[in-house]
């Protein structure tokens, strides 16, 4: 037996649900912006992610999948409701599951970074920023979130998905109410931290309930939004406690922000993850296993975090887009250190553009990206983003 074949990252793990992962490699929720333009998943998407789970991995989250057309993220997202083509929900459901693996949704609501072309922000609070313009969610809207989230997740499950994940990171919606940068309520939603939380833990009550005990629910947490006065690590281990009490079977620990000129945590300097150390603190908060996105970048950094107990699951991003198959090369002794490609001075989101493009290029079963490529890249992600833009506002009357 091969040490890669011995190696923790290739044992199985049981979720509190009772649901099997095969292995502890997991592609974690990316804006793989893909969707038809109305909501709908295409072909490509389709060939995505069987692609990956066919490299070997265990677990794949499909990042940003609305309830609804009102606040979405990009005009390539998912929007998965009674009036979807549940069809195409059920194949690309099925293509996920292909060689044993999962295939989860993220359930989105952007909020305050609601694309604008085709949404009306709106976050906890109104805000009129450099970069950011919003609207304040009135009481009644944001008392029906939980439900939009109930039903997204009732329909994850009925077309054939393996879990769900509600995203609570990145500066999207529930992000926003957790942050006191974002959030300046005065109501039961705003103020202290217990307030802040509220509605996160009403959108996890409502998830599980609508789904029942055996079906996999995740959460997307950041360890910190890497802004000043905004939700720090001290913060988030209390969210974390509060969440132990909750039938929660993964936390996905993350960090960093979407909002404008902010830093991204997967455009920060350095070579190793971001967030194990924080990982490690949370451990004593909270029995729920932990699943750790960001930074890594060779097998011996993956197996490591694994088989010293910082991470129950380790979530490649990146490191899936320049090499979709790593999971099974890992685990046949290859290729230990994937290709990542070096930019020279790219612009601010140049960086995102080229690696949304890459995920194209393995769901076209094309030749991959060139590092070179980046200005055309980024032209071909805008232009795309305008097409869609208005293929969204003419189907859903949302311009």
């Amino acid at each position: 037996m091969t040490e890669q074949y011995s190696s923790a990252l290739f044992q199985p793990f049981t979720l509190p649900c009772g649901v099997v992962l095969k292995n502890r490699i997991a592609k974690p929720a990316m804006s793989d912006s893909l969707g038809d333009g109305r909501g709908n998943p295409t072909g490509a998407q389709i060939n995505l992610y069987k692609r990956w789970a066919q490299g070997g991995l265990a677990l794949s989250i499909i990042g940003e999948v609305q309830g609804s057309p009102h606040f979405a993220e990009k005009p390539g997202n998912l929007v998965l409701n009674p009036s979807a083509d549940l069809e195409s929900f059920r194949t690309l459901a099925d293509g996920g599951r292909t060689n044993n693996a999962n295939l989860w949704i993220q359930l989105g609501h952007a909020g305050a970074m609601a694309d604008v072309p085709i949404s009306l922000a709106k976050g906890p609070s109104a805000l009129d920023v450099p970069g950011l313009n919003c609207a304040e969610l009135t009481l009644d809207e944001i008392q029906a979130i939980p439900a939009e989230f109930a039903r997204t997740s009732a329909l994850a499950q009925q077309v054939g998905f393996g879990g769900v994940e509600i995203h609570a990171a990145h500066g999207f919606l529930l992000n926003q109410f957790l942050s006191p940068l974002f959030n300046k309520r005065t109501d039961a939603y705003g103020g202290a931290l217990k307030n802040r939380m509220r509605l996160l833990l009403e959108v996890v009550d409502a998830v599980r309930e609508a789904v029942g005990p055996r079906f996999p629910v995740g959460i997307k947490l950041n360890a910190t939004d890497q802004l000043e006065g905004g939700f720090q690590q001290d913060e988030a281990l209390t969210v974390i406690a509060a969440l132990d009490a909750k039938a929660i079977d993964l936390i996905d620990i993350s960090g960093g922000t979407y909002f404008p000129g902010a830093p991204s945590s997967s455009d920060r300097a350095g070579s190793g993850p971001y967030f194990l150390d924080f990982a490690e603190r949370a451990r004593a908060n909270t029995k729920i296993p932990l699943m750790v996105t960001g930074g890594f970048k060779t097998f011996e950094q993956a197996e490591s975090a694994v088989s010293q107990g910082k991470a129950d699951i380790v979530g490649l991003a990146r490191a899936l887009v320049v090499a979709p198959d790593i999971p099974n090369k890992w685990q046949s002794g290859q290729e230990k250190h994937p290709p990542f490609p070096r930019f020279n001075a790219p612009p601010e989101g140049g960086v995102t553009a080229w690696y949304t493009m890459q995920i194209t290029k393995i769901a076209d079963g094309a030749e991959p990206l060139r590092a070179d490529e980046l200005t055309d890249a980024i032209d071909v992600y805008e232009a795309r983003d305008r097409k869609r833009h208005a293929i969204w506002n003419d189907h859903f009357g949302t311009g």
